[in-house]
């Protein structure tokens, strides 16, 4: 009983308790669960509660997210009802499911974090899933962001943009988040300068003038229209896209130097830098397994490209711990240096983009903006 209780406290379902757990192997547990007694169903067509016309109960699998090393699986029961309206049978709608997805929404939720800093084949191998699969759940919760647009568009003081891909192809949307708040408040598809500019139009001239941060991921087409319209405005090239700019370079690094030993039959550092280990490389270290420590040590150790690039990895990363902006900038000056005198090319581009971008790196240190829109695997 405890153990059920338990497992239900920490799932968090809602409505929902744990009526027993089905299986439990080293990668999987499936757990049964049950509504409260006072849990009615809603109609998935007319949106209204059903007490009469029960017709049956079916189970769907849907996976949820992790605990531990373990994949979770709910296995929910949605009830049937013959619907009053309509008198057709209607399964009823639980809010933290899609509608005919086999996920739970904060699982989907999760899948479109993921993509946004990586691509859909290592999402899915990290997950445990076909790309296809991360394709359409990723799909799916960003076909409900393109939607989201709250009219007339509200005033913020801070705000956060970013561009996320909807469709293959570069399909983008431009998302414009209230960063106080954590909510997307407009959205346009497109994601150069005239996307942004709609979205200041909409905002008007005083609401404009009361923007006091514009946290960005220094792409020139929104800097552009930023300059433009919110004129008081800082502008802050924010810590995550910082980062994840260094870990794509240290990455490419890696697919370079995994080529080159394919070439040769390189086995041992085939094995060391294929896809599977690509996380070890972009997390911190403080955050590394033991076994992760040894193989990122052995990387180090068998290949030098790699080392150096690491080694300019985490060197930028104490910019973000410096004291103060005086010290930030003198660590940003000192890390431009190392980067143009490596023999890493893409990291010597990047230094110039660094230089170009300093004042809006030092920006975040006058505005500690955060996304919270993407999984941060780097911390």
């Amino acid at each position: 009983m405890l153990c059920k209780y338990t497992i239900s406290k920490l799932l968090n379902i809602p409505e929902y308790k744990v009526e027993k757990i089905v299986s439990i192997t080293d990668k999987e547990i499936h757990i049964k669960l049950a509504p409260y007694k006072n849990n009615n169903a809603v109609c998935s067509e007319c949106g209204k509660i059903h007490t009469k016309g029960y017709h049956s109960t079916d189970i769907t699998i849907a996976e949820d997210l992790r605990m531990g090393e373990r994949r979770i699986f709910l296995h929910i029961p949605k009830r049937k009802y013959k619907c009053a309206e309509s008198a057709k049978i209607k399964t009823e709608a639980i809010s933290w499911i899609g509608k005919w997805e086999r996920v739970t929404k904060r699982f989907a939720h999760e899948v479109n974090r993921l993509t946004a800093i990586t691509t859909n084949k290592e999402a899915g191998w990290y997950l445990g899933l076909d790309d296809e699969k991360i394709y359409r759940i990723d799909k799916m919760i960003l076909d409900e962001l393109s939607k989201v647009k709250l009219e007339p568009t509200p005033g913020s003081v801070n705000i956060s943009v970013d561009e996320v891909s909807y469709r293959k192809y570069h399909r983008y949307l431009t998302n414009v988040i209230d960063a106080d708040e954590k909510i997307i408040t407009w959205n346009a598809k497109g994601r150069k300068a005239e996307a942004l500019d709609k979205y200041y139009e909409s905002l008007g001239r005083n609401k404009c003038s009361n923007l006091e941060s514009v946290a960005l991921d220094g792409a020139r087409t929104y800097i552009s229209s930023t300059k433009k319209y919110a004129v008081k405005a800082l502008i802050v090239l924010d810590r995550f896209h910082a980062v994840q700019k260094i870990n794509r370079a240290l990455d490419q690094v890696r697919k370079d130097e995994l080529k080159k030993a394919r070439n040769i039959k390189d086995a041992e550092f085939v094995e060391l830098a294929g896809c599977k280990q690509r996380f070890v490389l972009l997390k911190k270290r403080s955050n590394l397994t033991e076994r992760q420590a040894v193989t990122l040590k052995r990387l180090c150790e068998v290949n030098e490209p790699i080392y150096q690039a690491m080694l300019l990895k985490e060197s930028f990363l104490q910019i973000y711990e410096s004291a103060d902006i005086k010290q930030a900038e003198i660590q940003i000056k000192s890390w431009v240096k190392q980067a143009e005198e490596s023999s890493l090319k893409i990291f010597q581009e990047l230094a110039e983009s660094v230089k170009d971008k300093t004042e809006y790196i030092l920006n975040w240190f006058k505005k500690r903006i955060q996304k919270d829109l993407t999984t941060k695997l780097n911390d």
